[in-house]
């Protein structure tokens, strides 16, 4: 049987159906809506597939979620390349299902070239992920809560350092720190580590917007769903590699949070930043 992360590699190896155009598929799993990682993934790699110019590596994207995507049906999407300069490449991508735009990015791809380096610095006092309990491990007390999901197949290894989200309830803090790795060995494709990083970047960094507040998942009295996400690339990383994840809280009003993450390697070096706001509505209770 392939591995969860074989899974993955496959699910972002879009079909090309015309030129500029992909198709991509969710996995056969129970979900309501299609995983916002999934198509920000998918939409880097047909991104990436137009550019031409193999030293052009993605520097940042910006994207919107804009309609819940349906994991029954396949994902579409076009390309427009809008620009070919001599040291950066644009693309915008647009996620069509049932005919309408469920998602769109802008990315931009820049040629490899020396420059001025500095970056700000991981925390100190992190754990090594070593030390640190795997999903499934550390939310075993909480199995009969998650059902199903407890035992799905996970292609990211993640390490929790300050807590679950069930226990962080009525614990406030500024922010989180999660130790993230792809689940496997993976090609020496640093596009295929980008996009498997772009995919994991959305599955706890919303999360972090709420952890002011100390709700945590059990509370059940925040909707919650991905509204923009924006990433820079600063550096080379392997994804299959361990990388902190740091995330602080900003800002929560008018039923939005807006949280930031910082991407390190395992030595130190900052990889990635991210940035995303979400709806967190609250629930009124009956």
């Amino acid at each position: 049987m392939p591995s969860p992360l074989e899974d993955l590699v496959t699910l972002l190896d879009l079909e090309a159906i015309e030129v500029n155009i992909f198709r991509g598929q969710s996995p056969d799993e129970n979900r309501q809506r299609v995983f916002g990682g999934q198509v920000a993934g998918q939409a880097l790699v047909a991104a990436t597939r137009t550019i031409d110019e193999p030293d052009r590596m993605v520097h940042s994207l910006h994207a919107y979620f804009l309609r819940s995507g349906d994991p029954g049906v396949p994902i579409l999407y076009e390309v427009d390349r809008l620009r070919d300069g001599k040291s950066f490449s644009t693309r915008r991508v647009v996620a069509i299902q049932h005919g309408k735009p469920i998602f769109n990015l802008q990315a931009s791809f820049q040629k490899i070239e020396a420059g001025l380096e500095y970056h700000i610095t991981m925390d100190p006092t992190t754990p090594t992920p070593e030390t640190l309990p795997d999903f499934k491990t550390r939310m075993e007390p909480y199995k009969e809560l998650l059902g199903d999901w407890y035992d799905r197949p996970r292609p990211i290894d993640q390490r929790y350092v300050d807590g679950d989200p069930f226990s962080r309830k009525g614990n406030p803090r500024p922010g989180q720190r999660v130790w993230i790795r792809a689940d496997g060995t993976l090609p020496d494709d640093p596009v295929l580590h980008s996009c498997i990083l772009t995919y994991a970047s959305d599955m706890t960094l919303l999360d972090t917007a709420l952890m002011p507040h100390g709700i945590g998942w059990s509370d059940g009295s925040v909707q919650m769903a991905s509204l923009d996400h924006a990433m820079w690339f600063h550096r080379p990383f392997r994804a299959d590699q361990w990388m902190l994840y740091q995330q602080t809280s900003i800002s929560t009003s008018n039923a939005r949070g807006l949280a930031e993450g910082h991407i390190f390697t395992q030595d130190g070096l900052l990889a990635v930043t991210v940035v995303q706001e979400g709806l967190t509505r609250l629930v009124a209770k009956s």
